[in-house]
This record gives C-alpha cells, structure tokens and sequence, in this order.
C-alpha cells in the first residue's frame, strides 16, 4: 500500500511541474524530460494489443542508452511512465516538455526510439503508427524526419 500512495504522489508531483515548468530544479526539470519521454515510448508499446517482451526491453534499453540510468532508476521510470500513461489523456504536456528543453535532433531521435519500440515485436500495429504520427506532429519533426526516422528504425530493427 505505501509504495501505491508513493507512486501516486510520485504521478502528482510529475503533473504538477508539467504545469510550472520554470520553478523546477536543474534535477527535477530532467526527471521530467526523462519521464516525459518514458510515457511516449510506453505508450507505443501499450498501442499494440499483444505487448510482449521485445517491446519492453526495447523501451528499457531505449532509456537506459538515452539517460545513462541506473537498474533501480530504470525500474522505478517505468513505473512511473507505466502509471502516466495509465492516466494520460493528452500527450500535450508530453511534448510541450520536449519541445521546450530537447534540440530537433533530439525529438527526431525520440520518433525514431517509438518506431523501434514499435518495431521490436516485428509487428507494426495501426496504432502504433498513428500515435507516432501524432506525436511527431506534436514535437514539429516533418513529414520527411519522420519518416527517415522510421526507415532508419526499421533497417536497426531487422526485417519485419
């Protein structure tokens, strides 16, 4: 029960500073940019009905490689996105934290990081495309970027 209520303040404080971004900490602002992302990839591969374990190792070591995280920080982010993405309904205060703190490189690379994660079953679901496409648009990556993200994806995944 302590751990639930921990991660449930835990989810309240990380919505919070979605909507007071400039009173954060270096520190905090940086969970926030890690969780933001964290809850995308999620939630590509919560797109795909059959989540199986390609998938999420594909988020964790999509994460792991990005923020150089520990086991026990890795576990605890994907909890945290795992219960954010439970209760999103709007990948807005995602992306406006993306926008506001990663270069276009970087949101390039986070597209590029949802197509793996898309593609680590070797199953492109509809929804996965469409969320992607959605979330691209969000974090102003062209149609071209996009798409070079997802070929690029795709060749590091293997065929599908």
């Amino acid at each position: 029960m302590q751990g639930t209520q921990r991660m449930l303040r835990s989810l309240k404080d990380l919505f919070d500073s979605f909507s007071r971004p400039a009173s954060l900490s270096a520190n905090a602002q940086q969970h926030t940019l890690q969780l933001a992302t964290a809850v995308l990839l999620v939630e590509v591969m919560r797109a795909d009905p059959d989540i199986g374990p390609a998938e999420q190792q594909a988020v964790m070591t999509t994460l792991r490689e990005k923020f150089v995280l520990a086991d026990d920080e890795l576990a605890r982010l994907m909890d945290l996105a795992g219960e954010a993405a439970k209760t999103n309904y709007d990948y807005h205060r995602f992306t406006t934290r993306l926008n506001d703190h990663f270069t276009h490189a970087q949101k390039i690379q986070v597209v590029e990081n949802m197509w793996q994660v898309a593609y680590a079953d070797a199953h492109l679901d509809a929804h996965e495309n469409h969320l992607i496409s959605k979330v691209a648009g969000l974090l102003h990556v062209t149609h071209g970027e996009y798409i070079g993200a997802k070929m690029r994806a795709k060749e590091a995944t293997g065929p599908t």
